[in-house]
């Protein structure tokens, strides 16, 4: 059948996932320039703190790492918290780097006039950093899980992209990599799944959240989504 929008995944799907490896290293900078325990620091940040940080809780990515040091009973210096948010910033600026097939896929859909979205659960600086990445012209509607409040498999995360593109759930292609229950979630509400798992991630230690095993549609890479999609 013909689709009148596919919403994306952004993580494993749109970019790769990042390594385990390297997330903690990062963290254990972000530690070493607030002062603080490593191994505590990376315990708040990937536990208690990764929903609350996922559903906005925190206002800014300050607001999240200032949080962690007063559970660690640190007053933290202004000018390290900043230095710990900018190593964040840049560790996912890096982490926006498109697939290599992603924008000529996403550029042949608007071509084709096939609507595209995106639902990711993330933290502050995904959406602020968003309108500098080559993603932003080309997908029309975006729901980040900070900003909205829920995340996958929420149905309101669903039904939100479908409001905001003008679709039915039953006309669009929803595409991840299976992280976060989404692909159940985006077919309780009418979407039609596809599994995304590019060989390579197999070669390293890529995160993936609460992966679910899937029996459904599977893709190998972005660009086969166009023989989905007439």
């Amino acid at each position: 059948m013909g689709y009148k929008a596919v919403i994306f995944d952004l993580f494993g799907t749109l970019v790769d996932n990042f390594s385990v490896q390297e997330h903690e290293r990062v963290l254990s900078e972000m530690a070493a320039a607030l002062s603080v325990p490593a191994e505590e620091f990376i315990r708040l940040w990937t536990g208690e703190t990764l929903d609350m940080r996922m559903r906005g809780f925190f206002p800014t990515v300050d607001g999240n790492i200032e949080h962690i040091c007063r559970a660690l009973g640190v007053q933290a210096d202004a000018g390290n918290v900043a230095e710990a948010s900018r190593i964040r910033f840049e560790f996912t600026r890096r982490t926006l780097k498109p697939r290599p097939d992603a924008l000529a896929t996403l550029a042949q859909l608007k071509s084709a006039g096939c609507k595209a979205g995106l639902i990711t659960d993330c933290s502050r600086e995904v959406p602020l950093l968003w309108p500098d990445t080559p993603f932003a012209p080309l997908v029309e509607v975006t729901v980040f899980s900070c900003d909205v409040g829920f995340r996958k498999p929420d149905p309101r995360t669903y039904l939100l992209a479908c409001e905001r593109l003008q679709v039915e759930p039953r006309e669009c292609l929803y595409v991840g990599d299976g992280s976060s229950r989404e692909l159940t979630g985006a077919s309780q509400v009418g979407m039609h799944p596809v599994l995304i798992r590019v060989p390579y991630e197999d070669t390293y230690d890529a995160y993936r959240f609460d992966p679910e095993e899937w029996q459904g549609a599977t893709i190998s890479a972005l660009k086969d989504i166009l023989t989905l999609v007439p």
